[in-house]
């Protein structure tokens, strides 16, 4: 047993830095009130080597890029919880944690971008993803790493307590921070998949953080609509939506509202009240309200329906070289779940165009929204 070296983050969070067997980095951060002792155990696991990293290739058509990943289809699909790979190790089960933890984060096995950060085939800036060619190939380089929110076997964010919670969003706030400075990164983007539903393939509570080398498509849509009504658009819409019917949640530094185009039949956004770009850059005092309004907020979606529901949970925040005066921090929680037995399948005009087809107006998401929270 060692005790890594502790760093003291906001809100008397602690971080302790080392590293797996196999050289991937291993990252606990303690609650401000955990029962842990400092020490942590050295990974017992034989050294394995890890996987090349990924190719990306252009898709002509659109000029995005797709990730050629391999390594992926190896990795551990809905295991018993006596193989849990995210559970803290035991003899049995010799996971990814060597140590009991409250937050661990750890550099994904099967990464879709990374290990690689830099490399003679790797993307040589913005520019040169921005061009479009047949058979244009790079290195997928970035990073990938796996957010364990709770040692125990199942659950998600919406059963976590307060503490857990605000350790959580010190956590991605400072992966934000160090994966940015990362070379070869432009957008960092943390998310949590919830739900067989959505294709989640294990059931202990985590997310995850993707370390993108590119500006990714759907920001890139939005810096074309920054281009058309201005750089004040993240103010506008929130003085458009914060008047509306369709606010479900609100404080003092944020404000959840269901989107006025919302796709989704569940479909959440939360802005702050002020320019942020990312959470990096949010205040302690933010930190402590979002900790609580995005457990609120989640457990009034759990009360929507006898049973969970199904969501991708997902931080869009500024690229790391580009737009951060006009791009905000925006949380977009979505579900495709219609009715208590029913889902929305993307069939072919949204799947095949990308012409999407609403199932529920806005406002009367809202309103059941608004029911749930109240219950929960």
């Amino acid at each position: 047993m060692t005790a890594p070296e502790a760093v003291q983050l906001s809100s008397g969070i602690v971080k302790r830095r080392t590293v797996l067997s196999d050289g991937r980095e291993l990252i606990y951060y303690d609650d401000r009130d955990t029962t842990l002792p400092p020490e942590r155990a050295a990974d017992a696991r034989p050294v394995t080597v890890r996987p090349e990293t990924a190719t990306m290739r252009q898709d002509v058509l659109t000029g995005e890029w797709v990730s050629i990943a391999a390594a992926r289809q190896n990795r551990v699909f809905l295991p018993p919880a006596s193989q849990d790979p995210l559970a803290p190790a035991t003899a049995e089960n010799p996971s990814e944690v060597p140590s009991n933890y409250d937050v661990a984060v750890f550099e994904n096995k099967s990464p879709s971008f990374g290990p690689a950060l830099t490399g003679e085939d790797a993307p040589q800036g913005l520019a040169d993803m921005a061009e479009i060619g047949f058979e244009r190939t790079r290195t997928s380089v970035g990073r990938c790493e796996v957010v364990c929110f709770s040692p125990e076997h199942s659950g998600s964010f919406s059963g976590l307590t307060p503490s857990r919670s605000r350790t959580v969003i010190e956590t991605w706030a400072d992966r934000t921070a160090d994966l940015s400075a990362l070379p070869g990164v432009q957008q960092v983007f943390p998310f949590e998949n919830r739900g067989e539903a959505i294709g989640v393939t294990l059931h202990h509570p985590h997310g995850q953080i993707y370390s993108y080398p590119y500006v990714t498509p759907r920001t890139t849509k939005l810096i074309d609509s920054i281009a058309k009504v201005g750089p004040d658009l993240f103010a506008r819409v929130l003085e458009t939506e914060r008047a509306s019917e369709r606010v479900v949640l609100h404080g003092e530094h944020f404000t959840a509202f269901v989107p006025f185009a919302a796709r989704w039949p569940v479909e959440v956004h939360m802005l702050p009240h002020r320019h942020v770009p990312d959470l990096a850059a949010t205040t302690v005092e933010e930190r402590d309200e979002l900790a609580e309004l995005y457990l609120r907020l989640l457990r009034g979606i759990d009360a929507l329906y006898d049973t969970p529901t199904p969501y991708i949970s997902a931080w869009h925040q500024a690229p790391v070289h580009t737009h951060r005066d006009e791009i905000r921090l925006m949380l977009q929680i979505t579900s495709p779940r219609r009715a208590a037995d029913k889902l929305k399948f993307l069939a072919g005009s949204e799947a095949a165009m990308g012409a999407w087809i609403g199932d529920v107006p806005p406002e009367r998401t809202a309103e059941v929204l608004r029911e749930g929270i109240e219950r929960s």
